[in-house]
């Protein structure tokens, strides 16, 4: 992981936060494969489009090891704070998890912001997910065996919506979370003592936050899951954390909220790393076996 910082260092390219929107997706585009494991060539991969409340299309990616019927199906929202990030951007790790897991993963890209603000990102979310549940089996889903996950923003995203499918009565095996974002404000410990030099700074995260949502609303449950009034009888969790994270301590709140909510949870801590080290796996084992205990907790729940 230090030789990966010092790489990057030495790079000199400049921090997402200094650029515009536009110009911080085209540079996390340029960099996202970089350190990724092998894309695996998988024997479906299909594009389609989802239906959002407004009318709008948004683009998904189907992908899958097999072409036959019936598999269970991961729905993936991507990182970047809202801003940035694409399903091409995941597109590897999303093809990595169908490839270990033998689900289908459906990856979607939700609106971003400054253009779309909150809660155009929730909304959109939940509209794939209410329309997989309903349509999936025209894809040739089992929609009896779904799962919801995401990395950082979009682990959030996810949660969020495992929440609200419970209140909609949508049956949800599993929350797959890779380090989300999950409190209103960045207060607990791990912010001060990571928030610097380690990939996410306190900067990209007040750079983010500031084009998806005013101070004013962020105490709203959607964006911040540790304001959920109710997390009774939403899906089991399994949590992929980082060490060097600054979110790392709100997502261990979170999962400890969850537990205290009687909802099964299942947690690791990867040591010695950073956010967005899943994306990282040509450089790090740890990353692969995150890919690998993420596939493992994805079949317990939806092949069982």
């Amino acid at each position: 992981m230090r030789s990966v910082l010092e790489r990057m260092a030495r790079a000199g390219h400049r921090p997402l936060y200094s650029l515009s929107p536009q110009e911080a997706r085209t540079a996390y585009e340029a960099g996202a494969g970089v350190l990724e494991v092998s894309r695996p060539q998988l024997a479906r991969v299909q594009d389609l489009a989802v239906p959002a409340r407004d009318g709008t299309s948004l683009p998904a990616r189907l992908v899958a090891s097999t072409t036959q019927p019936g598999l269970p199906v991961l729905l993936y929202f991507h990182g970047g704070g809202f801003t940035i990030g694409s399903i091409a951007s995941h597109d590897t790790l999303c093809r990595v998890l169908a490839h270990l897991s033998g689900c289908a993963v459906l990856s979607v890209g939700y609106r971003l912001a400054p253009e779309h603000r909150f809660p155009t990102a929730v909304h959109d979310a939940w509209d794939a997910t209410a329309w997989l549940a309903r349509e999936g089996g025209t894809l040739g889903l089992d929609t009896a065996r779904i799962a919801l996950g995401g990395d950082s923003a979009g682990g959030t995203l996810a949660t969020v919506c495992a929440t609200l499918a419970r209140d909609a009565g949508i049956e949800v095996a599993l929350q797959l979370l890779f380090y989300p974002g999950c409190a209103a404000r960045q207060e607990a410990p791990s912010h001060a003592r990571y928030g610097e030099g380690l990939v996410l700074e306190q900067a990209h995260i007040e750079y983010f936050f500031g084009q998806y949502i005013a101070d004013a609303g962020r105490d709203d449950w959607r964006f911040a899951p540790l304001n959920t009034p109710d997390l009774e009888g939403v899906a089991p969790a399994w949590f992929g954390l980082a060490e060097c994270d600054p979110l790392v301590d709100d997502a261990l709140h979170y999962a400890d909220t969850l537990r205290a909510a009687g909802v099964a949870v299942d947690l690791e801590i990867y040591r010695g790393v950073t956010h967005e080290f899943i994306k990282m796996g040509r450089a790090l084992p740890e990353a692969r076996q995150a890919h690998a205990d993420a596939a493992a907790a994805l079949r317990r729940a939806l092949h069982s």
